[in-house]
């Protein structure tokens, strides 16, 4: 079969009606040769029309036979079309990509934030990105405190840049120690030994003789001695000025001359803010001297406003602000402050009872500053020795605001014994008034009542206002007491047993 074929090409060859020409013949010819077994198409023809020997007929297609064949078609150019399609995409994708940076920046879902950092970092945003990043970068210039935030996921950290703030208040900013006398029991025998103890304190004021630092009640109850650390670590004395025990505020003072002049020069008085005008998330800065080691800074944010906690058992209630800046023993006293450097409260680490992270509290400066006007205006108070110390002549204990609320009984110190002999029978104090007020300051607890007795001497006359019931209700009267000597040791004892209970309902260490 294979020589017959070869045989009837050759013939077709010589054909002289053949009806190929010689560029079909070519191409057909081509054909042939790359496939001679698979096409299947040969034939030959003896018909009668047929005019040349066993003409040969080649087709690449059954149904193609006795067809003139057809020219070669032209390449269609496909480069143009991919272009025009990779332009679209390009359009596209990159209108889809700045709406996904749109939505996201307005912090809708659908996508991770990028950071600061990172979307400065990128060399290929275009002139509107560059110009309003521009904006930016020059607004936050402006600011005194800087915010850098980076996201990832769906977790967010924020770092905040408050070295400005810091420096610029520090110079404000006080250490006090608290030395005091207290009893140890060893093995059934009763000891005095010294202690100390830390808080904090701001600068908030002068007068012609004395620098006035604001501090809370609990840093210096019970001091026999103050000690305040600038912030140049120079050390000096001070005294207590005034006190108020049911705000837990109270002013201390230290003579100017006795400031040397290079401290004087690198103090300064802290600017008051208003917290009337705090919202809740606002940034805080805490500056305390925390656990006694030394100013150190902590930052959070305004957590709650008006928040109603007791500034002692039993106490009143009062409203204060909640941070979650960290407010540790030692903070006491030490300044909460806004972004741009002013007081807007005084910490306290001593309010909302048990310490819980992430609660912490301040007195807020709007409603202490008439408080430590007040106070700033008393006359300084020096604490007098144990033994020429006065006293009312009286046993008593603290009336705390749920028994006035239940009962009737005014807020005070009860007086429950009258000792024969003392001040207070003298005056005619009976067993069941209530002391209100000491030389015109409230009184609200028998500790109240004592941290005012001890800057007083004996054989000094004072005022005191107390509340006596006729049988259905209560009326104030004041009255005029001489203060007697110190107690024989029996009522020295019974007295100290007094000063331990009211302690325990009123009054905790710093």
């Amino acid at each position: 079969m294979y020589e017959d074929e070869k045989k009837s090409y050759n013939n077709s060859g010589y054909g002289q009606n053949s009806n190929y020409s010689g560029y079909s013949y070519e191409n057909n010819s081509s054909s042939y040769n790359s496939n001679p077994y698979s096409q299947g198409q040969s034939s030959y023809g003896y018909g009668s029309n047929s005019q040349g020997y066993g003409t040969y007929q080649y087709s690449t297609n059954q149904n193609a036979n006795n067809q003139p064949p057809q020219p070669p078609k032209k390449k269609k150019k496909v480069g143009p079309i991919v272009a025009l399609v990779l332009v679209v995409l390009l359009l596209v994708g990159g209108a889809g990509f700045a709406a996904f940076r749109i939505f996201n920046g307005l912090g809708l879902p659908g996508g991770s934030q990028q950071s600061v950092a990172q979307v400065e970092e990128k060399e290929d945003q275009s002139a509107t990105e560059n110009s309003a990043a521009g904006t930016q970068e020059e607004k936050k210039d402006d600011q005194k405190v800087q915010t850098t935030t980076t996201t990832a996921g769906e977790t967010r950290v924020v770092v905040t840049d408050v070295t400005g703030v810091v420096e610029e208040v520090m110079p404000a900013m006080v250490m006090i120690h608290n030395n005091f006398t207290q009893s140890a029991n060893f093995f059934g025998y009763v000891q005095q030994e010294e202690a100390q103890a830390s808080g904090s304190g701001i600068i908030v004021g002068h007068n012609d003789t004395e620098l006035l630092i604001a501090t809370n009640y609990h840093v210096i109850d019970g001091a026999d001695s103050l000690e305040v650390i600038f912030n140049d670590d120079t050390s000096v004395g001070a005294a207590v000025k005034g006190t108020n025990s049911d705000m837990d505020l109270a002013v201390i003072a230290i003579m100017l001359d006795e400031i040397p002049e290079n401290t004087l020069n690198a103090i300064k008085e802290a600017k008051l803010g208003d917290s009337n005008a705090l919202k809740l998330g606002e940034p805080a800065i805490a500056i305390g001297n925390a656990l006694g080691y030394g100013q150190s800074v902590t930052t959070g944010v305004i957590s709650a406003l008006n928040r109603e906690v007791e500034t002692q058992q039993g106490g009143d209630k009062h409203t204060f602000i909640q941070t979650d800046a960290a407010i540790n023993p030692g903070n006491s006293g030490g300044a909460l402050l806004n972004l741009n450097g002013e007081v807007i409260g005084i910490n306290s680490n001593k309010l909302g009872g048990n310490v819980i992270e992430g609660m912490g509290y301040a007195i807020p400066i709007s409603d202490a500053k008439p408080i430590i006007d007040q106070l700033m205006n008393e006359e300084t108070k020096i604490k007098v020795a144990e033994e020429e110390r006065g006293y009312i002549g009286i046993q008593g204990y603290s009336v705390p605001s749920d028994v006035t609320e239940s009962f009737g009984i005014p807020q005070g110190a009860y007086v429950d014994k009258i000792t024969p002999g003392g001040g207070a029978e003298a005056a005619g104090l009976v067993k069941g008034d209530v002391i209100v007020k000491f030389e015109g300051h409230d009184i609200t607890s028998m500790d109240d009542l004592q941290t005012r007795l001890q800057y007083y001497k004996a054989g000094t006359t004072v005022k005191l206002g107390i509340m006596r019931t006729d049988g259905s209700e209560y009326k104030e009267t004041e009255v005029e007491l001489t203060l007697g000597k110190a107690p024989s040791s029996d009522d020295s004892k019974a007295a100290s047993n007094e000063k331990d209970d009211a302690s325990s309902e009123g009054s905790s260490d710093n």
